[in-house]
């Protein structure tokens, strides 16, 4: 199959005005259209027409003053009687009109001059809510008053858009009504029978319909709007996937010998979950094409021996493999328990290397004597150069920007690429975020680990959760006490951290040590080192310890003031223990006021291990976004697509744009021509 890169402009070139900056529509200035583009979140046309209504008002509704309802939008014709200045600054202004059927007011706790002015006998149209004033219905700062013969001005299907400061509704409306009027009549890109299955309306008459309604729109008009953008999304990734499928690489393959060494040095049957996905992981590095697969596996799914045996692969094909971590704490647990098990020289590189060691081992990735090597963000600088680096292992790979992931890769030829995760990502924003990959899921875990029991305590029984580590020491138990980081509060949740352990010193004297990222590297290791030892049972720490600790002994974790870390962060920290033995058991600490959301979210955690059933869920009840923190900068967001609500449609639009890849995989046809358009209109080209 081939796949011709989709960067030309699409053939019809009725979208080009669409494309052009806002200023260019009529009656737009460049500061009416600065404060246009804050507003809706870019500079051109087309992004003001995406710029959809939150909701919209009916003013259809014309009863006579005699019959206004409190609570219910009304638009009315009136004469004015009189008008009735406060008597006190802090009273209303009052405007007195009737109909013929009865009387009201017009309510104004600052009404504008021209409004003061009125005179009696004036024709007035007014719309606005109806509301009780001194037990009588009436307009309190009517949303429209215009004289009665421009009551055509008054919509009777009224759009709401966010606004920002300076901005007026009046101007969004003429803008869009400007750029309304540029919209051609676009070809079909949605599949003909989907379509009609889901009784779409066209793209045009849709925008139109949610933007300057006559009638109240048809759901069915935003959600067609929100598919073309999820189809679009889905259409760039197909795209990137075929054509990755379709550049040069080069196929890994080996003899086992290697990796026959670590497992017998690991002492352990790989489960039945890692070997299908190592077996996964082999397909791809046979394969003649890079390898781009992102393995996401929960806490303590056992990803490390994967990753080791991946890169044994690239060593026993006679090339070089490197993992890249984000912190020196998890390079050098990493570099421990590759030591133990690699059959091969393992080298480490961070920013704490020393020189000459550091002079080492770049001369060894150069000329290929250092076959694996782990390292953090020191592995992409410059001078780091490899004689033949195969395949490159990003762990945490959410923690890595976009550009920083690439930046190993390059550093081989047609390098292979495996990313992992601990943080389980929900299958929405597989789709959305990682869906040019492959996708590896690791399930369950190792035999013999015991499910950690979790259990909530408000801040008020704080007392209750000290006294109950005398019996967690008394049988032995390493204790972690995590205390919140919020980076715009750092200082003060240091010293919130130091407090904690200072107050536990005095009640276990000579067992509490004090773990944060402002200590120096060395006297942070200490008191890892302590705690790891047993020599100091209970670590104080922030979340330093959310990767890189692993003490297999720490069979009791709490957290205090729980409702403020992210439920992903949560179960990343919960994962630090339940790795020996022995019965675990998580103590989340919360304030004693917490929201309903908040109590459900940690409620969520209580009762389930499952880290992708926790991602699903917290995607369900925070929606999408930025809210879980894998998002990453220059990926698209959504402007007309909305989580949870357009999950469905999501689902649709990836095999929708699977299938027209399938049939027409240069976009060449009369549908992925119109595709094309859709492409270039939504940003995805």
């Amino acid at each position: 199959m081939t796949c011709q890169p989709v960067t030309q402009d699409p053939p019809n070139s009725g979208i080009i005005p669409l494309l052009a900056p806002l200023a260019s529509l009529p009656g737009v200035g460049e500061r009416l259209a600065g404060m246009l583009a804050r507003a809706i979140g870019g500079d051109r046309v087309v992004d003001l027409l995406f710029h959809l209504p939150e909701y919209h008002i009916d003013r259809r509704e014309r009863p006579r003053l005699a019959e206004l309802r409190p609570g219910r939008v009304a638009t009315v014709t009136a004469t004015l009687v009189r008008t009735e200045p406060p008597e006190r600054p802090q009273q209303p202004w009052r405007m007195v009109i009737e109909d013929g059927s009865g009387f009201t007011e017009l309510v104004f706790f600052h009404p504008a001059p021209r409004l003061r002015a009125l005179r009696p006998g004036t024709r007035l149209a007014i719309s606005g809510a109806v509301t009780l004033s001194a037990g009588r219905p009436a307009f309190v700062h009517p949303d429209h008053l215009q004289p009665a013969e421009r009551a055509g001005l008054i919509p009777p299907i009224e759009p709401v858009w966010r606004l920002t400061a300076g901005l007026a509704a009046w101007q969004v409306r003429k803008a869009l009504t400007a750029a309304l009027a540029r919209l051609p009549d676009m070809p079909e890109w949605i599949d003909g029978t989907l379509r009609r299955r889901r009784g779409w309306l066209d793209f045009a008459t849709a925008l139109r319909q949610c933007q300057a309604p006559t009638l109240p729109p048809d759901p069915l008009a935003r959600q067609r709007l929100a598919y073309d953008e999820l189809f679009a999304d889905q259409l760039r990734l197909a795209l990137l996937r075929a054509r990755r499928r379709g550049r040069a690489g080069r196929a890994l393959t080996g003899d086992g010998h290697l990796r026959a060494q670590a497992l017998a040095a690991f002492g352990h049957t790989l489960t039945l979950g890692q070997a299908e996905v190592l077996a996964e992981i082999d397909t791809d590095l046979a394969a003649p094409r890079p390898m781009r697969r992102l393995l996401q596996g929960d806490v303590g799914a056992g990803k490390t021996i994967i990753a080791l045996l991946a890169m044994l692969r690239a060593v026993e094909a006679g090339a070089q493999a490197a993992l890249m971590v984000p912190t020196e704490l998890l390079a050098r647990q990493h570099f421990r328990t590759f030591s133990a098990l690699s059959p091969v020289p393992v080298a480490a590189l961070t920013g704490a290397t020393a020189a000459a060691e550091r002079r080492a081992i770049l001369a060894g990735l150069a000329d290929g004597t250092a076959p694996l090597v782990i390292g953090t963000h020191a592995l992409f600088q410059r001078e780091v150069r490899f004689r033949d680096l195969a395949l490159a292992v990003i762990d945490e790979q959410h923690r890595f920007g976009v550009g920083q992931r690439g930046a190993l890769g390059t550093k081989g030829r047609a390098a292979d690429i495996l990313m992992m995760t601990a943080t389980p990502i929900p299958r929405t924003l597989l789709l959305t975020q990682w869906g040019e990959m492959e996708v590896s899921r690791l399930a369950g875990k190792p035999a013999g680990r015991h499910p950690i029991r979790t259990t909530l305590h408000a801040a008020a029984q704080l007392p209750a959760v000290v006294a109950a580590l005398d019996r967690a020491f008394a049988r032995g138990a390493r204790v972690y006490w995590v205390c919140p980081l919020v980076e715009e509060t750092e200082a003060t949740d240091l010293a919130a951290a130091e407090d904690r352990a200072a107050r536990l010193a005095e009640r276990f004297p000579g067992r509490v040590a004090l773990a944060h990222g402002r200590q120096k590297s060395p006297e942070r290791e200490a008191a890892l080192a302590a705690f790891a030892r047993g020599d100091t049972p209970l670590l104080v720490a922030t979340t330093v310890v959310e990767v890189g600790v692993d003490v297999p002994e720490a069979s009791v974790m709490v957290i205090e003031q729980a409702e403020r870390f992210g439920l992903a962060q949560l179960h990343q920290l919960r994962g630090r223990i339940g790795r020996g033995a022995a019965q675990s058991f998580c103590l989340l600490v919360h304030g004693d006021n917490i929201g309903e959301a908040a109590e459900t979210r940690l409620a969520l955690l209580r009762d389930t291990e499952d880290g992708f059933a926790i991602a699903n869920a917290d995607f369900r009840l925070r929606g999408g976004g930025d809210a879980l923190g894998t998002r990453q900068s220059g990926e698209p967001g959504f402007r007309l697509a909305q989580w949870p609500r357009d999950e469905a449609l999501l689902r649709i639009a990836h095999r929708d744009a699977a299938l027209l890849m399938h049939r027409d995989p240069d976009l060449a046809g009369e549908r992925g021509r119109a595709a094309r358009l859709a492409l270039r209109l939504f940003g995805r080209q």
